[in-house]
């Protein structure tokens, strides 16, 4: 029997702040540009959670199913270690999918109808990550997707849904939480090159290679700087307190630049997770005061 502790575990929790991160930074900018509507942003909020919640969930059944998890280092996969059937596993996903498919039509009730096919977007490429015949995932497209949806999507819809327009600092602002979301997935398939390659996974750190993994790592978090740097110059100076972020992105940067492999990689991810709220948190923060 499936305990509440394998469930929280399979739900992965230590990746949470990436769904947290972007509703925060358009949340800021939603202030700054005209003011926050925090009935909406906690939705949105929920949206955001859940997404990630039933992507965390999908993965897991999805290359389960497929063996890719049998050999896997790091956290613990609920069907590929047996402590659930898989079919519990995509009933949890799709679960987690109609929370956020509940509050998204409250939203879209009260902002425009058109974000239904927004929403609907989101879960079918949060599915098909790893789900169906031809999981985009395994093609080296996981990348992509995590940016759009994670980072560009996530941030400027929170914005929109609280001010209705379009604002370029939400753009600059899904930017730097996207390549930051992504980089959280690149130390995880570098992490995995060993078991994604037997198992057909081609993930993009499949088809990079080791050392250029490493350096689109690094390539991330520049662009994450520079996206700081962006939504300063569209909002207030103030905002380059984001900038503080490094204090939490240097280490795990260096971990990976420096060859680490296997378990010496988890923790980069959990830093990176960090890094990327911590990066939230200091761009939104001024754009909070000052709106």
């Amino acid at each position: 029997m499936t305990s509440p502790a394998d469930w929280l575990a399979g739900a992965r929790p230590r990746t949470l702040p990436a769904a947290v991160a972007p509703v925060l930074a358009g949340t800021g900018v939603a202030a700054y540009v005209d003011q926050a509507v925090w009935w909406k942003a906690l939705l949105a909020l929920v949206v955001s959670l859940a997404l990630q919640v039933g992507v965390n969930y999908a993965n897991d059944y999805s290359d389960g199913i497929r063996g890719t998890d049998a050999d896997r280092v790091g956290p613990m996969r609920l069907v590929g270690s047996g402590a659930a059937t898989p079919r519990a596993v995509k009933t949890a996903a799709f679960a987690a999918f109609g929370v956020a498919a509940l509050a998204g039509l409250v939203l879209a009730a009260t902002t425009a109808w058109w974000l239904l096919a927004v929403g609907v977007v989101c879960v079918v490429a949060a599915w098909f990550y790893t789900g169906g015949g031809k999981p985009y995932g395994y093609l080296g497209l996981g990348e992509v997707m995590v940016f759009v949806f994670f980072g560009l999507v996530a941030v400027i819809g929170t914005t929109y849904v609280q001010t209705q327009t379009w604002e370029w600092p939400a753009l600059y602002a899904g930017i730097g939480i996207g390549a930051l979301a992504c980089a959280i997935l690149v130390a995880n398939n570098l992490r995995d090159i060993p078991t994604d390659t037997p198992a057909g996974k081609r993930t993009l750190a499949v088809r990079m290679g080791d050392e250029r993994t490493r350096y689109l790592y690094a390539f991330l978090v520049l662009v994450a700087v520079a996206a700081v740097v962006a939504v300063a110059a569209a909002t207030a100076w103030w905002a380059l307190l984001g900038l503080g972020f490094l204090a939490r992105a240097i280490a795990p940067t260096r971990t990976v630049l420096g060859g680490a492999t296997g378990p010496a990689l988890v923790p980069v991810l959990a830093a990176t997770g960090a890094s990327e709220l911590l990066w939230s948190v200091l761009v939104a923060a001024p754009l909070l005061v000052l709106g």
